[in-house]
């Protein structure tokens, strides 16, 4: 059917001009997936690493089926290399993960020439992460902290209004008191816009002595 993406068996020493059309493949396919990932973000800070991530893990990935084509011996040899590095990077995020892991799949089915397994499921799967972006059953990210502190007498529904009207999404993650009269309320949120606008107009509620934004720690969390 794809008569332009040769399928064939993986060879001992793959030659130049076969290198480059796995490695330019893997590039390929991987930046739709990262494309795909960043057009179906939602969040006022994308993290550009993770973007890099999926394209050139991909690059990787196929390079490494490349050089352990068909022997088990060299496979041997790179499961043992990759187990000495340690990676202590956290995700946090399932859906990020399996953008990680798509990514990585194309780059493996690259490397042992499986162009058509790779392109059908990139294809399939960044329309299947296009259809849910446009569900209801889609994510935001959570990248600032909000801490309220004020008297007991602030009216919350007010809080809360203005929170939909600044965020895309926030969720109350504590809550505790300081003492009779006071409270202390805490959010994540997804920002709209800038922070400096939701902080005065929280600001501005009765009651509200202390707004503080700040951005959470990114780990690769979506």
């Amino acid at each position: 059917m794809f008569d332009f993406l040769p399928d064939q068996p993986a060879y001992q020493f793959p030659d130049l001009i076969n290198v480059a059309y796995v490695t330019l493949w893997a590039f390929f396919l991987a930046s739709v997936i990262a494309v795909t990932h960043r057009l179906t973000y939602r969040g006022d800070q994308y993290p550009n690493q993770f973007f890099q991530a999926l394209v050139l893990g991909s690059v990787v990935t196929a390079m490494v089926m490349l050089a352990i084509g068909d022997s088990l011996a060299r496979g041997l040899g790179v499961f043992g290399a990759m187990a000495i590095i340690r990676f202590r990077t956290r995700i946090e995020d399932p859906r990020n993960v399996l953008f990680l892991f798509a990514a990585l799949s194309s780059g493996l089915a690259v490397g042992v020439y499986g162009f058509t397994i790779s392109l059908v499921g990139t294809v399939i799967f960044c329309l299947g992460a296009v259809s849910l972006y446009f569900s209801p059953f889609r994510t935001f990210v959570h990248s600032h902290q909000l801490v309220i502190g004020g008297n007991s007498a602030v009216d919350k529904k007010k809080i809360e209004s203005i929170l939909k009207d600044y965020t895309y999404e926030s969720k109350l993650s504590g809550s505790g008191s300081d003492s009779e009269d006071a409270f202390r309320l805490e959010y994540s949120l997804s920002l709209k816009g800038e922070k400096d606008e939701l902080v005065r107009s929280l600001a501005a509620v009765d009651g509200i002595k202390q707004v503080r934004v700040r951005p959470l720690e990114f780990q690769i969390n979506g």
